[in-house]
């Protein structure tokens, strides 16, 4: 017996020795390991929420996603759908008892599903050629209501010749005469558009509804299932004015449209309330400005008695739902954090929740969802700088956390803890908002290089999220300061707007005054700083390099060099030449050029980086090949990078994430001036 004993306890104490695992640094293959949770859908009732949790697989290079269904006190949390696809969209059925989703999982084919909640059989509801859209329910749960492309057929003016019997030509040419001909993460667009489609939950053919050549926005029913409510931009202009649509009630029975909105400007995301009789929906008055914030409207669902609910908010409304039928739920971010709220229709908010976000895994964007219940519960996307998104749930009274997803990886992966850092603008001494990284087992009396990471937009912000790819600069020895300088959203109209045909401009002094205020606490190495960006960030870190040479190295990740070529040249060529500058090209070529990166180009000697997706449509690759070829000419150090495969949202695939970060991490260090002994931990103050 005493043997037995002194066995099991070796047993026990070399199983303690095998679990206590050393924590280590993460590196950016941990990527792969990283899930996070979109689209909680919370049932009508409030007892359950069916999320989508999103994971990776390093074999295929794939995001996928399943299923999951938990109670909404945390119990029984289950897959619902399991396997290497993507499982994504749940909606449930009014009554509570089934789910429709749209999934991959038989043939790669994205296809329309119907789940029973009490046996969990399944159906495919649709073969369609290309995937349905977001599903509506109809009011007694007999059918669907989503859109889908409806390709279209366009002829050619040029008429080529009938080519000999065998002859091998190549495919005819390829004739264009649209505005929009492209469109950044779809290559070139088939002629067609979005249509509206009806399909009863047994299956079968979807019902074409709509015709006009123009895209639908996803429908609403009306409460007695007679009509549907969607947005659409029918203006013979629309092409030039892409942000002018309206809602419009669609007569299920005849087909007959009735316009129920009209002024310049967007309205759109018609939303029913619980009795039928009113619609809220987001929108605003178009002034052309660089920043606009959504408010909110409600009117009848005949189009009458519209009207703005009085906030008081100076933010922009993201998204909302019906809170009974004497409120809403709304979302909008305030200084970085995204936060759920209820509004009364007199306009008095009441703040629920904060901390939403999480949906942006590589840099630290403020995105994020909710939804809600018939009796006010709610369930949303949870998000702090320690974790990717998890879900919360909750009421007026208490908000919970219910999963913990990321746990097994952070268990033996350390993080860089992350604070929130304010200071005063040298330019006109405005407040500006930033959050600095330190490097895991961080010590302030030691030295650390900085890389300053500026996000994009420019009209986006920001927050106290996570993000793997500053966490990455951060375990490799960084300081990382990440902030939102003027022209960011989430601070108000007047603050969004000081970059309003002006930009870049005074954001630079605002950026230059961060890293200042974080060489102010002492433990910056200043012969080490080093500056990054993508897309707005971009064209600010190549601004930057071309007015100071205080950057030992930069990298310029998807930028516009030439503001002339980018209006031409990118994707939305109508939006950005009317919104950001005003004049076309042609008509004002000096303020082109003052504002763009290429006007400074003789000034830089810092060695510099460039890096795009070689199918970048948004800020095409051309623009960063204008830069390199300048900076060769120049004389000065830079090379190039191009990630195959990929667009303007280069962490579309887990390795092209993994290949930014790595990528960044090399060409720093290679300029990076390091003690051999300190090369992750930092140097002391003496250089020791």
């Amino acid at each position: 017996m005493k043997a037995l004993y002194y066995f099991l306890l070796l047993v026990f104490a070399t199983g303690i020795q095998v679990n206590a695992q050393v924590k280590t640094n993460l590196e950016p293959i941990d990527i792969f390991d990283m899930e996070y949770v979109s689209d909680p859908r919370i049932s009508p009732d409030g007892s359950k929420i069916i999320y989508v949790r999103n994971f990776k697989d390093i074999m295929t290079d794939k995001n996928l996603s399943n299923l999951w269904m938990v109670n909404a006190d945390g119990t029984n949390n289950r897959p619902l759908t399991t396997g290497n696809q993507n499982d994504v969209a749940p909606r449930w059925s009014h009554d509570g008892k089934k789910v429709v989703y749209r999934s991959n999982r038989e043939d790669d084919k994205m296809k329309l599903y119907l789940m029973w909640m009490d046996t969990r059989e399944t159906m495919a509801l649709t073969n369609t050629p290309v995937s349905p859209g977001t599903v509506t329910w109809s009011p007694d749960d007999s059918a669907l209501a989503f859109t889908m492309f409806v390709p279209k057929k366009k002829s050619s003016l040029i008429k080529m010749p009938a080519k000999p019997e065998g002859a091998q030509w190549n495919a005819p040419p390829i004739y264009i005469d649209d505005m929009t001909y492209r469109a950044d993460g779809r290559g070139y667009l088939q002629p067609g558009n979005t249509q509206i489609f009806t399909l009863p939950i047994q299956g079968g053919t979807p019902r074409q509804l709509t015709f006009k050549d123009f895209d639908h926005g996803t429908p609403a029913w009306s409460s007695d299932g007679s009509h549907l409510f969607f947005s659409a931009n029918f203006h013979e202009e629309s092409e030039m004015e892409p942000q002018d649509s309206d809602i419009y009630r669609l007569t299920i029975n005849t087909g007959e449209l009735k316009k129920l909105t009209d002024r310049y400007g967007p309205d759109r995301n018609p939303v029913l309330s619980p009795d039928g009789q009113k619609i809220a929906y987001l929108g605003y008055d178009d002034a052309l400005l660089g920043y606009q914030q959504a408010k909110l409207y409600i009117m009848d669902t005949d189009g009458s008695n519209s009207r703005e609910i009085p906030t008081g908010l100076d933010r922009s409304i993201e998204d909302m739902a019906w809170n009974g039928n004497k409120g809403l739920f709304i979302q909008y971010t305030d200084k970085g954090e995204t936060k759920l709220a209820s509004v009364s229709l007199s306009g008095k908010v009441t703040p629920l929740a904060g901390n939403l976000g999480g949906l942006s895994l590589g840099r630290p964007y403020n995105a994020a969802s909710f939804s809600a219940s018939a009796n006010g519960q709610f369930a949303y996307t949870y998000g702090t700088p320690e974790s990717p998104a998890d879900l919360g749930a909750g009421d007026s009274r208490k908000q919970t956390r219910i999963t913990h997803l990321n746990d097994d990886l952070f268990a033996f992966k350390n993080r860089g803890a992350v604070e929130e850092l304010w200071w005063k603008s040298s330019h006109d001494q405005r407040d500006i908002q930033g959050w600095v990284v330190t490097p895991p087992d961080f010590d302030p009396n030691k030295e650390y290089p900085l890389i300053l990471e500026i996000h994009g937009g420019p009209f986006t912000s920001y927050g106290s999220v996570f993000s793997a790819e500053v966490q990455a600069y951060a375990a490799a020895g960084y300081v990382v300061l990440y902030s939102n300088p003027r022209g960011s959203t989430s601070y108000g109209m007047e603050f969004g707007n000081l970059i309003h045909h002006n930009y870049p401009s005074n954001d630079y002094e605002d950026l230059m005054s961060g890293v200042d205020a974080v060489i102010e606490k002492g433990f910056i190495d200043t012969d080490n700083l080093f500056v990054t960006g993508g897309s707005g960030g971009g064209v600010l870190t190549a601004w930057i390099v071309g007015k100071t040479d205080r950057f030992k190295a930069a990298v310029v990740a998807k930028p516009v060099i030439n503001w002339t070529s980018f209006v031409l040249h990118a994707d939305n060529p109508q939006f950005f030449y009317k919104y950001w500058f005003g004049k076309k090209p042609w008509e004002d070529p000096e303020n082109y050029f003052k504002r763009s990166p290429l006007n400074y180009v003789g000034n830089v000697t810092t060695p510099t980086m460039l890096l795009t997706g070689e199918q970048d449509f948004r800020t095409p690759i051309s623009e960063s090949e204008q830069l390199y070829a300048a900076l060769k000419i120049e004389g000065v150090e830079t090379a190039m990078v191009r990630i195959p495969n990929s667009g303007h949202g280069i962490a579309n695939k887990p390795s092209n994430l993994v290949a930014k970060i790595t990528a960044i991490l090399a060409w720093f260090e290679k300029y990076r001036n390091v003690d051999s002994e300190n090369v992750a931990s930092g140097t002391d103050k003496k250089g020791k």
